[in-house]
């Protein structure tokens, strides 16, 4: 077996697990007011069918101050039948289920109490993840939380769960009491580290007391904080043997808080790159422990992190979000069959931060009842995709699987469309993924793959065709620019982004959306050092660790980000423009807002600036490259063309309307599952 440490079973208090895959707590904001639904069901038991081991649900409140109404709950009795029926669910189809006992702690906004009261926290601290200050709890406060912690995991234990989770992570209640940042009490619970801890162990103490000896508990800890000044993987791991001391059976290890500014998911984030926090935990404890996922996205990823010994068992979160049959596919050594999250954070991360249903990009039938039963088509049809970028390539992957004929028309050498351009982009190298899972396994699914094809609207109808679904992409912006004779060269971010244009030092970028503030942040790192230069010079010791850290963050190159509109970023998801723009500050890129280029020249480009009280300035901007970020508009003339002669026509994607790839590929879904 490729995957051994992978798929060997493991038993943690009588708990016995058919394999080391969990699938960890998440936000999905598929409940009612607390209460299990169909589609919070149904969403779950597809991944026990998929094969996880163990699947951690969450985030549950067990009181009126630490999660949102909208959170799961276990805070009242009534809640248990429809969580019962759920845990049954689960175990018919072959895994076990865990609940995480959540208390966000000052993490919760005030208007979003469901008492109406203010939120609760060590200390009055300031939060800049809320931007508000909650008062300090009273110790009366701290032990009702710690007492209903308990009555919560009892009601878990009566509701079918197999294991209740403490949570202790990410910057949550417990991780606050354990910080000297966020914790200044001066009374019991504060001060020493040994009364910082105090809360955490009292809570384990109680659980296990509700529970029994025989249940299983685990702890969601932090493998460091990333905060300045808190506790980092050598205080998690000294705090590791006190939690078992008092009770916990597993250690389930992540890191950073929400309002670090360190990337912890994204696609900056190395695959398994956080994975090595485990480590230091797991050699202070004797009872397993949980590696962070990481971004273990890949089977050999995931049995590289238990062959290195930074955990027992491994999490898959967005993985499972975005192929639930991942550990199946992964026991039968079928991995170019998975299909894979991309990091992109558009649907998941994105959705629940504002409180919205999760998707995904990557699986647009993610929590719909499509995913669980895709029905076949009632009248199979012979159909012609054409345009192979992803809104095509999941339009024919989903009728493929419907049982219709499917040909698709790519008029270039690959799939891919604009997701070949978007991986080369900093963060992005994992959208390859997604068009590599197509080009495999479309012709396994019967699909007619035809690259170098293209054709008119009249040639395709000649064809006989049931049916056309268009999805040619959009067509290219064209921005008339003030230039004038002899003026410094002028490019696309296209060219510059496939390497078919090579801008010099001193570099104006014009245009702040997404693909502006992308193409900036390219073009400074390629005069940062690299990461494969950065460890030679690193391991070799060939400049200091000071000199290394100028010079990784400062760029050879010098941009500018010119935008005539108010505001730079726009384009991204919401809460995942700032990694991009954290990059921009710290390689020195400098951003204008309010500015209107008015003429490029020899010497470089002129703008107008509008400052905060509507005075205008011009400005001059010495530079030898001007790159223009565009994007595209819809091209929907090869449908039209399609309907005037009578076709059936679909258009899907930028062929109808503009979108990103999240936006495409849904469209491409939902026609292939309609028609």
């Amino acid at each position: 077996m490729r995957y051994r440490r992978l798929f060997t079973p493991i038993t943690i208090n009588g708990m016995e697990l058919k394999n080391r895959i969990v699938m960890p707590a998440m936000h999905h904001l598929y409940t009612d007011n607390g209460y299990c639904t169909p589609k919070f069901a149904h969403y779950y038991w597809r991944r026990a069918e998929g094969g996880a081991g163990l699947i951690i649900v969450g985030s549950c409140r067990f009181d009126e101050y630490g999660a949102k109404a909208n959170s799961m709950s276990l805070a009242s009795d009534d809640t248990i039948p429809g969580w019962k029926q759920f845990t049954d669910g689960i175990h018919q189809r072959g895994s076990k289920a865990a609940v995480q006992l959540y208390h966000a702690g000052r993490y919760m906004p005030s208007k979003d109490v469901p008492c109406g009261k203010p939120a609760l926290a060590p200390s009055a601290v300031y939060c800049p993840y809320t931007k508000e200050t909650a008062p300090e709890m009273t110790v009366d406060q701290i032990h009702e939380v710690i007492e209903n912690w308990a009555r919560g995991a009892l009601r878990a234990r009566e509701a079918g769960f197999d294991m209740a989770e403490i949570i202790a992570s990410a910057g949550y209640l417990i991780p606050q009491f354990l910080s000297p940042v966020t914790n200044q009490r001066t009374d019991e619970y504060g001060g020493s580290w040994e009364n910082r801890c105090r809360f955490p162990l009292e809570g384990i103490r109680a659980v296990r007391a509700a529970v029994g000896p025989d249940y299983p508990i685990s702890m969601r800890i932090c493998g460091s904080d990333f905060i300045p000044g808190s506790n980092t993987n050598e205080e998690w791991a000294a705090f590791a043997p006190l939690a078992q001391e008092a009770g916990v059976d597993l250690l389930n290890v992540t890191v950073g808080w929400h309002e670090s500014r360190v990337p912890q998911i994204t696609g900056e984030v190395p695959w398994g790159g956080l994975t090595y926090t485990g480590k230091a935990i797991r050699d202070a404890v004797s009872i397993p422990v949980v590696a962070i996922g990481g971004r273990i996205n890949r089977p050999a990823t995931a049995e590289q992190v238990l062959a290195l010994g930074y955990g027992d068992l491994v999490t898959l979160g967005r993985a499972l979000i975005t192929d639930p049959d991942w550990p199946r596919k992964a026991l039968e050594e079928r991995e170019d069959d998975i299909r894979p999250c991309m990091g992109c954070n558009q649907g998941c991360l994105a959705n629940t931060f504002f409180d919205r249903p999760i998707t995904c990009l990557a699986n647009p039938l993610c929590g719909t009842p499509e995913e669980v039963e895709l029905p076949p088509a009632a009248q199979r049809k012979n159909i012609l995709v054409v345009g192979g970028g992803p809104a095509g390539c999941e339009a024919a992957f989903r009728l493929a699987q419907r049982g219709h004929t499917v040909t698709l028309w790519e008029k270039s050498d690959r799939l891919g469309g604009q997701l070949n351009l978007a991986a080369k982009l900093p963060a992005r190298r994992d959208f390859l993924g997604l068009m590599d899972y197509y080009a495999v396994n479309l012709p396994r699914l019967g699909v007619q793959v035809e690259l170098g094809r293209e054709g008119t609207a009249e040639e395709i109808a000649a064809l006989g065709f049931d049916h056309v679904v268009v999805a040619v992409g959009g067509a290219p912006n064209v921005t008339a620019l003030p230039t004038e004779p002899g003026c410094v060269p002028v490019f696309t971010s296209t060219q510059v982004i496939r390497g078919e244009a090579f801008p010099g030092k001193r570099v104006v970028v014009i245009g702040g959306s997404y693909l502006g503030v992308e193409t900036a942040r390219l073009l400074a790192r390629q005069g940062s050092l690299s990461p494969e230069q950065l460890f030679h010079l690193s391991v070799n010791h060939a400049e200091t660790p000071e000199r290394l850290e100028r010079l990784l963050n400062t760029s050879a190159r010098q941009v500018w980000l010119v935008e005539k509109g108010p505001k730079i970023g726009y384009g991204y998801e919401s809460g995942t423009a700032w990694p991009a723009l954290g990059e921009l500050g710290r390689l020195g890129v400098e951003l204008m807002k309010n500015s209107l280029v008015t003429a490029i020249g020899a010497g470089g480009v002129l703008c107008q600036v509008t400052d905060r009280e509507g005075n205008t300035a011009v400005r001059t901007i010495e530079c030898d490259t001007v790159v223009v970020a565009s994007g595209v508009h819809p091209d929907g003339g090869l449908a039209r063309a399609l309907e005037a002669l009578g076709m059936p026509v679909t258009a899907v994607g930028n062929a109808k309307q503009l979108c990103r790839a999240i936006g495409a590929i849904k469209m491409g879904a939902e026609t292939g599952c309609a028609l």
